[in-house]
């Protein structure tokens, strides 16, 4: 009886191990097209901020910061906010309704 109770523990052990890789996996890959969004932002903005000054037109490159800037920002909340516990909870919530279908 014992080694059966063991033999549970170390599959338990086994599978909270597999899931703590998969969160972080999750994780970094979030981080990672964080900071990949950032980056391009940063360029991309940066070059319109030029050609808009090279070109010496009305000041229109703040709209496309302001935009793109909200569309960054929702991106930080969703992967340092507690937003990323909610779509981890959902994401979970999901896979378990599906692996009860079959």
């Amino acid at each position: 009886m014992q080694q059966g109770t063991a033999t549970e523990a170390t599959r338990l052990t086994t599978e909270e191990n597999r899931q703590r890789l998969e969160d972080a996996k999750r994780r970094v890959a979030a981080l990672k097209g964080f900071y990949i969004h950032l980056i391009v932002f940063m360029a991309v903005n940066l070059g319109l901020t030029v050609l808009n000054i090279a070109t010496g037109d009305d000041w229109w490159v703040q709209w496309v910061w302001l935009g793109w800037g909200i569309g960054v920002l929702a991106h930080a909340i969703a992967v340092f906010g507690r937003g990323s516990k909610s779509v981890k909870n959902w994401e979970n919530r999901k896979i378990r309704q599906f692996l009860d279908k079959k």
